[in-house]
């Protein structure tokens, strides 16, 4: 048990009652204003949210302490939502622990209120990096403690704007299938929130067994004793040649194409209150301009995670490495014919990256021909031509989606995208823990804004027929206009 007199930690029943403190002085959760809604008898949810991870429980915070009613849609199972327990394989988080992340302006919200009410101060400065898994339970208590109404196993199959005012999704969990109406529908989705993994083209030359993208749930417990491949230099190739080493891969070869691992993260350094709140209002070649040159540069693996790597003495780091073809051997072995030379392997990951790919989300397929995308918006400089930028939708100032073609799809402004595909029109702050917060408060107050205009006629009538009295009428006596002469 924990000792408290030792460690000074107060508990999380002691934070939490701090918690409920603060937000009753702040007199949250705001009441509730809209209007209720109907479509041929069946109620209309205010905002449908698909993603229950951090980003999704922003905006559902945020919504609820502006008195939106939502409700979170999620594929996975309750307190497995995201990558953290799942997909992701790094040991710690690569952002510094003082972050706030979706603590929305609560310091008893956040991670180190968290961490300190359980281990105390000494412990807190003694951490360097926050555990994933760790980071995972935060999130897990973040839930239960915000009371949020999040429906697990719930995966989404349609999502289709409607001309009347609602957004149609169409759901499948383990009570079969059924169909739910939202004024407003928000897209949580995640890092591969509009697509999935990238690929290269020489993946076609290899059967499935034989290869996976570093984020596919994979037992790699599979590769003891075997040669392991992975295509990358970036922070998950690192984690996935890490594991597969732990897990007593008898080799384990990076093949990055860069000579050298970028060092400096430009990101980081682009981080700022200006960038938060300034970018979506920068024109569009500053927004590309500023997002091209940080994908140019890439992002480098942490240096804790490298590190993991290099522990070991039968990890390569192939730099300068390119795969020109790949072909499978009479006796299974994979065969890579690179720029250095053939290279025998038994099995390989791509840790390739993400993508906007319409074609990989079935659920998205009555509204991906309509979006309007920043290829179509905008051409960028000669030498500044960047295909993940060119693919991202190009989003209104509430992070919604815009039509190709005015008209052809009444609705579909309805649907908000806050996961990382919005960066290219919003900047870092729908996905990534340092901007979070911000994210999810200019998603709920442009919500609120878009709510209140199309109700103004009924939020008029609510005006007209208040009537609260705020005096009785017997504060005063009324005086005559001759003031009463005065003695001399």
């Amino acid at each position: 048990m924990l000792n408290t007199e030792t460690t000074g930690a107060i508990g999380l029943a002691a934070l939490e009652a701090r918690l409920r403190q603060d937000i009753e002085w702040l007199a949250l959760p705001g009441k509730s204003w809209t209007p209720k809604v109907e479509r041929d008898g069946a109620p209309v949810i205010d905002v449908a949210i698909i993603g229950g991870g951090q980003a999704g429980m922003a905006a559902s915070v945020a919504l609820t302490h502006l008195g939106i009613p939502n409700v979170i849609y999620d594929q996975s199972p309750k307190d497995f939502e995201g990558p953290w327990a799942t997909t992701a394989r790094m040991e710690t988080l690569r952002s510094p622990k003082t972050l706030t992340g979706p603590a929305l302006g609560f310091s008893t919200l956040t991670f180190r209120a968290w961490f300190e009410a359980q281990f105390g101060l000494a412990a807190w400065d003694a951490l360097d990096k926050i555990p994933r898994l760790q980071w995972m339970d935060y999130l897990r208590w973040f839930r239960r403690v915000m009371d949020l109404d999040v429906r697990n196993e719930h995966r989404v199959l349609a999502v289709l704007p409607r001309a009347d005012g609602v957004v149609e999704l169409k759901l499948q969990s383990p009570q079969g299938e059924s169909a739910v109406l939202a004024r407003r529908v928000v897209l949580a989705t995640g890092r591969d929130g509009l697509g999935g993994a990238y690929l290269p083209p020489l993946v076609e030359q290899l059967p499935r067994d034989r290869w996976a993208h570093s984020s596919d749930v994979y037992d790699y417990a599979q590769l003891k004793g075997k040669r392991v491949g992975v295509v990358g230099g970036g922070s998950s190739a690192m984690d996935s040649a890490a594991t597969a080493l732990e897990q007593g891969a008898a080799r384990v070869d990076l093949l990055i194409r860069r000579k050298e691992l970028p060092r400096i993260n430009k990101g980081k350094g682009s981080g700022s209150p200006g960038l938060v709140n300034g970018h979506q209002h920068l024109p569009d070649a500053w927004k590309w301009r500023i997002r091209h040159y940080v994908n140019l540069q890439q992002v480098p693996p942490p240096s804790g995670s490298t590190r993991r790597v290099s522990r070991f003495s039968n990890a390569r780091f192939l730099l300068g490495t390119a795969i020109d073809s790949v072909a499978v051997k009479d006796d299974g072995a994979l065969l890579l014919q690179t720029n250095r030379g053939p290279l025998e392997l038994d099995f390989l990951f791509f840790s390739t990256g993400f993508q906007v790919n319409w074609g990989a989300r079935p659920e998205f397929a009555a509204i991906a021909p309509h979006i309007l995308a920043w290829g179509d918006r905008y051409t960028p400089p000669a030498g500044e031509e960047d295909a993940e930028l060119r693919d991202m939708p190009y989003l209104g100032p509430v992070f919604e989606f815009q039509q190709k073609t005015p008209g052809a799809l009444p609705g579909l402004e309805r649907v908000h995208c806050f996961c990382y595909p919005a960066t290219a029109s919003h900047g870092t702050v729908s996905g990534d823990i340092p901007a979070i917060s911000d994210g999810a408060y200019r998603l709920a107050q442009g919500i609120a804004s878009l709510m209140y205009g199309e109700d103004v006629e009924y939020h008029y009538r609510n005006i007209e027929a208040y009537e609260e009295p705020e005096l009785a009428g017997d504060e005063w006596t009324p005086s005559p206009w001759e003031l009463p002469e005065q003695p001399r």
